[in-house]
């Protein structure tokens, strides 16, 4: 249900072609209360760009790359693999990471 939500959530901020980034970001972390989170093994490039912070396209899809090439992620710390994702953003997005 929560993915479906934030699937919903997803499509409506590109539809409304939100022109700022972070605005966009900022919108879809919480919806009436609920907080909004990303599964890393199956978000999309435009889902991962828009839901978690400090990740914009480029990353987004150096995350799929990685997944690809790697398979799943077996745990969030895992993504500070992926080149440009550090401590430091992991840090900022951990409550919206989920496997």
């Amino acid at each position: 249900m929560k993915r479906l939500l934030s699937t919903i959530i997803c499509s409506l901020i590109l539809m409304l072609g939100v022109s700022s980034t972070a605005y966009a970001k900022t919108e879809a972390k919480e919806y009436e209360g609920i907080e909004i989170t990303v599964n890393i093994n199956t978000a999309s490039a435009e889902e991962l760009a828009t839901l978690l912070d400090g990740v914009g396209l480029k990353k987004a899809q150096a995350i799929i790359d990685y997944r690809d090439e790697y398979g799943v992620f077996k745990s969030a710390d895992e993504l500070t693999q992926v080149k440009g994702i550090g401590p430091s953003l992991l840090k900022k997005n951990q409550e919206r990471i989920r496997l």
